[in-house]
C-alpha cells in the first residue's frame, strides 16, 4: 500500500490550505482536481487547520465565521457551481410567499450530473438554453458564490413548473411580489416568453394590474 512521505504530506497540506483560502469552501473533488492527495484533509481537520462543515466540504476555521440562514444554499452551490437556485428555494431567498422548502431546489443543465451529497437534500430541475442562462444573479454568502434566479425569472419558472409546485404557490408568489413592487411588468413578460408561458401568465398579469 502506498503511503505519503513526510515531504509529500507537508506539500499537499500547504497547497490544500492555499486552495481553501482562495475558494472559501472546498471539497475532496477540488483537492483531487488540483492533483493533491485527499488523505491530507483528514489530517488537517484533526490538527484544527481545516473545519469540516458537511460531508466532503471543508473550510478554514474562523472564530468570527457565522452560518447564515442560507447555509443550505451555500453547500448546494459549492457542490454544483454551475447550478442555479430556483423555484421554491429562490422564492424563499427573495422572501416571497410562504414556502419553506425542505429541499434545495436547483436548476442544472441536462448534461450535468446531480451532485452526490447527503446534505442538503437537493431537488434538481433540468433547464436548458436561455431558460437556464437568463435572469441569474450572483450573491456572495459565507464566502461562496451562490447563483439565484432573480424575482421576475423565478415567477415565470413557477408558472412553467406549476404542476410540480402547485398553481396556488405560483399565484401567491405573483401577487406578493407585485404588491411589494419586486418586479417590472416588462421583466416578467420577457421571462414568460423565454419560459414559454406567456399565454398561461397573461390573464393573471392582467388581473393584478386591473
Amino acid at each position: 500500500m502506498y503511503t505519503l512521505s513526510h515531504m509529500e504530506r507537508q506539500t499537499d497540506s500547504k497547497q490544500i490550505l492555499k486552495l481553501a483560502a482562495y475558494q472559501g469552501l472546498i471539497s475532496a473533488r477540488d483537492v483531487e482536481a488540483a492533483g493533491l492527495h485527499t488523505q491530507a484533509l483528514t489530517r488537517l481537520v484533526r490538527e484544527g487547520q481545516l473545519e469540516r462543515v458537511a460531508r466532503g466540504r471543508y473550510r478554514l476555521p474562523d472564530p468570527d465565521y457565522e452560518l447564515t440562514e442560507h447555509h443550505g444554499l451555500v453547500l448546494a452551490s459549492a457542490a454544483a457551481p454551475s447550478g442555479v437556485i430556483c423555484l421554491l428555494s429562490a422564492l424563499q431567498f427573495h422572501v416571497i410567499g410562504t414556502q419553506l422548502p425542505r429541499q434545495v431546489w436547483m436548476a442544472l443543465d441536462r448534461g450535468v450530473r446531480k451532485p452526490a451529497i447527503e446534505y442538503p437534500p437537493l431537488r434538481i430541475v433540468r433547464f436548458s438554453g436561455e431558460a437556464l442562462a437568463a435572469g441569474v444573479e450572483e450573491h456572495t454568502l459565507e464566502g461562496q458564490t451562490v447563483r439565484v434566479y432573480n424575482v421576475a425569472k423565478t415567477l415565470a419558472d413557477c408558472f412553467k413548473y406549476r404542476n410540480k409546485i402547485g398553481l396556488d404557490v405560483a399565484l401567491e408568489a405573483l401577487n406578493d411580489a407585485w404588491r411589494d413592487r419586486r418586479f417590472q411588468m416588462n421583466e416578467v413578460e420577457r421571462y414568460a416568453r423565454i419560459c414559454r408561458v406567456r399565454n398561461v401568465m397573461r390573464p393573471y398579469l392582467e388581473a393584478i394590474v386591473a
